[in-house]
Parts: C-alpha cells; sequence; structure tokens
C-alpha cells in the first residue's frame, strides 16, 4: 500500500497495518535496547508490564525510531508536514498482564455522527500512535482491540460499551516488525497475555501536530539529552520540536 492508501484507511478505519517496516535485524535491536532501560520518573518494573517514558532522550541509539520509512511519511500525510512527536514508550508485557478497557486517546471535541457519516467531511486528525510490534503478535499474546470506524462515534466510549454499531473490537493480529498506525479517536483497548512463558515487546511513538503538546515528563525538570541533539538529523529535531516560528512562539 501506499501513503495515500494507508492515509485513505485512516479516515475510513481510523487505523492501517503498516506490514516489514523493522526487519529481523531491527526487531533484535530495539528488543535488547529496551531490556538495558531503567526507570526514571515516571516510569516503572512492574509484576506484569514494565513502561518506560520518553525514551527518544535515553541515547542517540534511540533516535531511528522516531522517523522510519513509510511510518513518518503517513505521520507527516496524516497531521502536516510540521508534525512532531509528543512521546515515545517502550512497553514489555508480561504473562498475567491485563490491558485497558475500550478507550480512545484524544478527543478534540465531541461532535454529532451525523456530520461525521457525511462522505463529504473528513474529520482531520490531531493525534497518531504508531505502535512498532516485536513479537509475531497471536490471539493470546496481548493483541491491539479494534473497533474499525469507531473515530467517526464523536464520542468516547461509554462505561460498559463493547460494540459501536454492532462492531465488536477486533484484535490486529501481526508479525515482529510490522506497525500499526491509529488515530487517536479510534476506540480501541489493550488485552491479556495469556500466555505462559512470553512477554509482548512494543514501542510506541505518538506523533502530533505542531499546536499538540509534547509530553516530555518530568516537564519542569526534562532537560535533552545533549548526545541526542548532537546526533539528530534536521527532520529528527523538527520532531523533537526544533520548529520554525509560528503562532504562539
Amino acid at each position: 500500500m501506499s501513503t495515500a492508501d494507508h492515509l485513505a484507511a485512516l479516515h475510513e478505519q481510523g487505523f492501517t497495518l503498516l506490514p516489514g517496516v523493522l526487519d529481523a535485524t531491527a526487531v533484535a535491536t530495539l528488543r535488547q535496547l529496551m531490556d538495558q532501560l531503567q526507570p526514571i520518573h515516571w516510569d516503572y518494573l512492574g509484576l506484569v508490564d514494565d513502561h518506560f517514558k520518553c525514551v527518544f532522550n535515553r541515547g542517540p541509539e534511540w533516535l531511528p525510531w522516531l522517523d522510519l520509512p513509510g511510518v513518518i511519511e503517513l505521520a507527516e500525510a496524516a497531521l502536516g508536514e510540521d508534525c512532531h512527536v509528543i512521546g515515545q514508550t517502550a512497553w514489555r508485557c508480561h504473562p498475567g498482564f491485563v490491558g485497558a478497557e475500550l478507550h480512545l486517546d484524544h478527543l478534540a471535541m465531541e461532535l454529532p455522527e451525523s456530520l461525521l457519516d457525511d462522505p463529504s467531511f473528513k474529520l482531520p486528525m490531531q493525534v497518531c500512535t504508531a505502535h512498532l510490534y516485536l513479537d509475531d503478535i497471536d490471539a493470546d499474546l496481548c493483541p491491539t482491540l479494534v473497533v474499525p470506524g469507531s473515530h467517526r462515534a464523536g464520542r468516547k466510549p461509554r462505561s460498559g460499551e463493547t460494540h459501536w454499531h454492532g462492531k465488536a473490537a477486533e484484535p490486529v493480529l501481526c508479525q515482529a516488525g510490522d506497525v500499526l498506525m491509529f488515530r487517536s479517536e479510534l476506540w480501541h483497548a489493550g488485552s491479556r497475555n495469556r500466555t505462559h512463558d512470553r512477554s509482548r515487546y512494543l514501542l510506541q511513538v505518538h506523533y502530533g501536530r505542531r499546536m499538540v503538546a509534547q509530553k516530555f515528563s518530568p516537564y519542569l525538570d526534562f532537560r535533552f539529552n545533549p548526545q541526542v541533539l548532537a546526533a539528530c538529523t534536521p527532520r529528527q529535531r523538527r520532531l523533537l520540536g526544533d520548529h520554525e516560528a509560528a503562532e504562539y512562539d
């Protein structure tokens, strides 16, 4: 599929799968990098999952995953050529992990379904997330669940709601190296790790429009790693916030 095809899927279904973005060497490298992470600030090593925020700032070795070929072109097509990264999170989900219930990540405003159903109206995207899968994802290994088209609901799921227009959440089954891109209004959920001996390795890259705030914790104490900045390409510098002057700057 071309970037245009993937963009059309984001508008129509709310998500799209980019197969084979990472080769086996890249997958192994990322898994090794994740295994070397140590918690800071809001990070944690838990009983059933490990979670690390803003990993782009740990060292230059994390930079290549911000603008992967195919993924960055889609992010820029969806969010504008001046889009940036608002976060990058590494997860390890161990046996016994329980995922989040059906939810959406960000809804700029509630809108009537009648407007969103109009084929002449395309709701602009504000935030998109790329899931970089570092395992073969089957039904037992924490597949991401998505409700196709639910970004057109114009609201978040209600408590206990499991369907939208008769559509239930369906698992995204894929291979190590595949990337799922979805828009922030899409209803989606995590799911359980039902295996006894496998952990799911996942790297999330969150992209936002220029006006969407970057979520760089620990916020008031956040400092860019100078080694990271020195190694950035011009595009990576922009993704980390080195923008041309615009409104409110």
